[in-house]
């Protein structure tokens, strides 16, 4: 009971680099009906999550987040020039980065780990399929790993 009481105090900060309308509303979903008390940011390209992480205008007051969920395609930055920035930044570096992407590239897997992506997941195509992905990543990343606070 104190644990329900402490998430709901203080829900995990996480962002949401992704440009797809349909897998936002999807994520948004079923992390909203998921037992972990969470805030989830939405960014849809890569300068904005530049943007957020680094507090520049117009998000001066964003939260620092605790987990970021990147797309690797996205418009304006790549995912992996995001990723490239937070994981060479003293400030950012710690925060876990789950590349969560279409791609099954075998150079954009491997480029995302040489990065220091904390894990590769592609999107499934189907909605059974998604739905058990973000479950899964709520299941582990936000119910047994130790993420790093605010």
């Amino acid at each position: 009971m104190v644990n329900s009481v402490l998430e709901s105090l203080n829900p995990i900060e996480i962002l949401l680099v992704e440009d797809n309308p349909g897998d936002i509303r999807l994520t948004q979903e079923v992390l909203k009906e998921g037992q972990i008390s969470n805030h989830l940011n939405v960014v849809d390209d890569g300068e904005k999550a530049i943007a957020f992480l680094t507090h520049s205008a117009p998000y001066s007051q964003a939260p620092n987040p605790q987990l970021v969920l990147l797309d690797l395609n996205l418009p304006r930055r790549s995912g992996l020039d995001v990723l490239k920035t937070i994981k060479t930044n003293e400030t950012l570096k710690h925060i876990p980065v789950i590349v969560f992407t279409s791609s099954r590239a075998e150079e954009d897997i491997m480029s995302a780990y040489s990065l220091h992506a904390n894990c590769y997941i592609t999107k499934p195509i189907d909605l059974e399929h998604f739905t058990r992905s973000i479950k899964s990543i709520e299941d582990f990343w936000l119910s047994m790993v130790e993420l790093p606070s605010e």
